[in-house]
């Protein structure tokens, strides 16, 4: 019997913490403090949810505290915090902490969120009206002192180096937020020249900017230790104040009065009333859902989830995680190992029709391919298998490659397509799927970023994988070697299919309850088949067209470079920020644009503006740099990426998007620039294959804009596309009341701008910056948009405000997006959460479809027999590779089954062209 179990001491529990030292740990954290240190440690814009939310400070805070609790174990925890009404302090001098910058409008929004997450964790989050977090610390400090607690802090401000003892410790942060440096009583007198006890006298002689505290001008650290020490402490100094000779004592005499009030506001409290004995201030029960939930509203990786809930431990959660009891074990497995030409036997008796196994393979695969180097299939009744693909007699092989192609065999997987891939490399198929924990963990909670085995199985089962045993894809099995460690690594991958069998089954019922049954079975885990064959298959590539597009997009970029070394009369780097802001807005004194944190922005909407502002050649010049650099990038990209067998095999993902919405990376195909010439240029290089005849391309016309008048059920809209005529010309002379055939270009451009935006969630701000034109313009077009089109505003409410009665939005075949941030107190994020609102069903559904019309296109080919296949989806288009005699068979086909994916009020209309590369079957 194998089984792994994440005892206390393992997991760095408190209860392990409790018993590892018969004397009580306290450790408090300066909570503002520390905030806006990981705040400026880490980069703002890198750290943000998809609503708008900046995360830096709650994603450093977190990361530091989990540090903290893992290598320090305290018994008792609090986080102390400064409230923003005035102190005694700045009743004593009005000016204390004035001129201090601005706090940065990202920061104060994420002290709430850190205070939740504190509370979900059992720490005590503790403020006092009157008094800085530094008053509460210096208060528990002493009082645990003094109950024979160790005491540990954890502050960036140096008036705690005052409370320093024997038994009280600072951990002063360092460069980087893990660096926490120990100031116990001799590092403070190494650093400063005098002992904590005399740090205040030294802090006051020489000042505080921060707090805005001016010391004695020209008296430093050492000039200040100096005087403590021969006078032994500020009260002596001062009372022969007379005996300190030279500049320095006269200033310090001229200025004692500073020294005076700087003495006394840096004291800091030990008498506050708290409300809380300190002896109370053990980590209380934590709630894992609400943990949960929190996270996946910040959109925080799996990484950190895991790292606080080993750390947190399990025995003191306050209740069950999503869809399984608590449970302090691993996962149970035991693992056999068939006799030789046994293995058919085995997988008759412990793996048949009754009941799904689940399956974990070992390997590496991508771009189309793959190897595998072990598999497990652990059965409902505990066992399980683990097979070294290289070892296998020819019956075995047999017997396995029919079990997995078997349909009525049914298996649980995670992340199944790359599985899948290698698999096929081996040539065997695997059938039998109902159950993809890794989809239906994207189904369930489609803002969390990660979907990782390990992170589900402590989410919905409670329960821990090891690092070894999460890992699978490249995870190394040296089998052949032997021993124990070989046997180690057998055991892993048995335990990880056992912990795929039992998600499947929490998953199972979650998706029930979410209603995303049907969506996981009948569009999801069946695409999974379809996009394995197509990442199989590839698209070939023209590597010849490729390197002449490369050589000539390299030309581009260097003249580009040449031209402008031209303008400005010098070398310079065109792809430095910093050297583009000195050029442009202080050598040649262009217009400002937009502040940013390092100066003016240069980015390309600003470099157009410019453009727009100034004879000067030079934004062009940038901006035409920067598109033959992408082109360029782009290229050499697609050259990298061709394979042996001359072509290209894009990865399809499908858990990225939160709408449903497939993405294509390794190359990334869809970002391929299609509205200029040099980009559709690039589409040339994509051709048809040896032993096919034709490229077939279909896409759905105004997929989003039929969806919206299918949903909002506006008569006037749906009349409009009904007519045959332009749509957008249609409405825009509906909306300017004039007739459609005098409906200029600029009218037209309007409205559709208008009619995508509605789509896309846009709001009359973001549809002017579209337009070029004013907010209120805009709004006034809006109005009249809605004059004529009244129930797609109705709709456009309607959505908003459902969504934010259930939490979620959803689409036509029920996929979900949970957006909480819809009752949030936070304007910007409101309204970001507005405008998904309004953005998901229109996107979702048009997703979902795409997606039906690809799986009836794949069943149609194979049903009829058809040598022609399905190569690529991108967006809203389908590119297939046909074989010359099925050509009409197959666009009707197409057209056929992509028009019939989904019976919408206005019907979907599907335009199809056919060339010998991607770039001439375009229509």
């Amino acid at each position: 019997m194998v089984k792994t179990q994440a005892t206390p001491e393992q997991s760095g529990s408190p209860s392990a913490r409790k018993e590892g030292s018969g004397v009580p740990r306290l450790l408090l954290l300066d909570g503002h403090s520390m905030a806006f240190r990981a705040f400026f440690a880490l980069p703002v814009d890198k750290f943000a949810t998809s609503t708008g939310q900046s995360t830096n400070a709650v994603y450093g805070f977190t990361s530091m505290l989990i540090k903290l609790l893992r290598d320090e174990r305290p018994t008792h925890v609090a986080v102390a915090w400064d409230r923003s009404e005035p102190t005694f302090r700045h009743e004593v001098y009005d000016a204390y902490k004035a001129g201090r910058a601005e706090t940065p409008p990202e920061f104060p929004g994420q002290v709430a969120l850190l205070q939740e997450l504190l509370g979900l964790m059992g720490v005590a989050s503790l403020s006092v009206a009157g008094f800085e977090a530094d008053d509460l610390i210096a208060t528990l400090a002493v009082e645990g002192g003094a109950k024979g607690m160790e005491v540990l802090i954890a502050s960036g401000d140096r008036d705690a180096f005052q409370l320093v003892t024997d038994t009280c410790t600072v951990l002063y942060p360092g460069k980087s937020l893990s660096d926490l440096t120990r100031m116990t009583p001799s590092a403070v007198e190494t650093k400063y020249g005098v002992s904590p006890q005399r740090y205040r006298d030294l802090a006051a002689l020489v000042g505080e900017k921060s707090d805005n505290l001016p010391g004695v001008p020209g008296v430093g650290p050492k000039t200040a230790a100096k005087w403590i020490a021969k006078y032994g402490s500020l009260d002596d100094l001062i009372a022969r104040a007379d005996e300190i000779t030279g500049k320095a004592g006269q200033s310090f005499r001229d200025h004692l009065d500073d020294v005076l009030r700087n003495q006394r506001l840096n004291a800091l409290s030990t008498d506050v009333e708290i409300g809380v004995p300190v002896e109370e201030l053990t980590m209380g029960a934590w709630d894992r859902p609400g943990i949960n939930t929190l996270f996946d509203t910040l959109e925080f990786a799996g990484t950190l989830r895991e790292r606080l809930f080993s750390v947190l431990g399990e025995e003191d959660a306050a209740g069950s995680g999503e869809g399984s009891p608590a449970s302090d074990e691993g996962f149970e497995v035991e693992l056999v190992s068939p006799v030789a030409g046994e293995l058919g036997a085995w997988l008759e008796r412990h793996a048949g029709p009754d009941g799904r196994c689940g399956l974990a393979v070992t390997g590496s695969w991508g771009r189309g391919t793959g190897e595998i180097t072990g598999l497990a299939i652990a059965t409902p009744a505990g066992t399980a298998v683990h097979v070294d693909p290289a070892g296998l007699d020819a019956a075995d092989e047999s017997a396995l490659a029919a079990w997995l192609a078997d349909p009525d065999r049914t298996k649980a997987v995670h992340d199944a397509k790359g599985p899948m891939l290698a698999l096929a490399a081996h040539g065997w198929d695997l059938a039998g799927l109902t159950a993809d924990t890794a989809l239906a963990a994207y189904l369930a909670l489609p803002g969390q970023r990660n979907v990782g085995l390990g992170d589900l199985c402590l989410r919905y089962l409670n329960r821990e994988l090891s690092p070894q045993e999460e890992g699978g894809r490249q995870l190394a099995l040296d089998i052949d070697g032997g021993g124990d460690a070989a046997e180690a690594l057998r055991r892993d991958l048995a335990l990880r299919a056992r912990a795929t069998l039992e998600l499947a089954d929490a998953l199972d019922a979650d998706l029930e309850r979410r209603g995303a049954t049907r969506l996981l079975r009948e569009v999801e885990l069946p695409l999974v088949r379809v996009l394995a064959a197509m990442e199989r298959t590839g698209i070939a590539a023209d590597r010849a067209y490729l390197d002449e597009l490369e050589a000539e997009f390299a030309a581009a970029v260097r003249q580009a470079v040449q031209e402008a070394h031209r303008v400005v009369g010098r070398e310079f780097n065109l792809g430095s920020p910093k050297q583009l802001q000195q050029i442009l807005f202080t050598e040649l004194d262009l217009p400002k644009t937009k502040r940013i944190k390092t100066g003016y922005t240069t980015d390309a909407d600003a470099l157009a503006w410019l453009a727009t502002r100034t004879d000067n050649e030079l934004p062009v010049i940038l901006l035409r740099h920067r598109d033959q650099t992408k082109l360029r990038t782009t290229v050499e990209g697609l050259i990298k990426t061709i394979a042996d067998d001359g072509r290209i095999h894009t990865t399809f993902n499908q858990m990225i998007a939160a709408t449903g919405r497939l993405s294509s990376t390794d190359p990334n195909l869809q970002n391929i620039p299609v509205r200029t010439d040099a980009g559709r240029r690039i589409r040339r290089a994509f051709v048809v294959g040896e032993g096919y005849e034709h490229l077939l391309t279909a896409d759905y016309s105004q997929i989003e804009l039929r969806i919206m008048a299918h949903l909002s059920g506006d008569e006037s809209l749906i009349e409009a596309f009904e007519t045959g005529h332009d749509f957008h010309s249609e409405i825009a002379a509906r909306v300017f009341g004039v007739p459609a055939g005098q409906v200029g270009g600029e009218e037209r451009a309007r409205i559709k701008a208008m009619n995508y935006g509605l789509a896309y969630g846009l709001s009359a701000f973001g549809l002017s910056q579209q337009l070029g034109t004013t907010p209120e313009e805009a709004r006034r077009l809006m109005d009249d948009y809605f004059a004529q089109f009244g129930r797609v505003r109705d709709y456009l409410h309607e959505v908003v405000e459902q969504a934010r009665r259930a939490g979620y939005t959803e689409t036509m075949l029920g996929r979900r997006r949970y957006l909480p941030d819809l009752t949030s107190d936070n304007r910007q994020r409101r309204e970001m959460a507005e405008r998904m609102a309004l953005n998901a069903p229109i996107q979702g559904s048009a997703a979902d479809i795409i997606k039906v019309a690809m799986l009836d296109v794949d069943a149609a080919l194979r049903e009829g027999g058809f040598s022609s296949r399905l190569l690529l989806q991108v967006h809203d288009e389908l590119v297939l590779e046909v074989v010359a005699d099925e050509l009409d068979a197959v666009r009707k086909l197409v057209s056929e089954n992509m028009a019939n994916a989904y019976d919408l009020r206005v019907p979907l209309a599907v335009s199809v062209g056919v060339g010998p590369n991607w770039h001439d079957a375009a229509h």
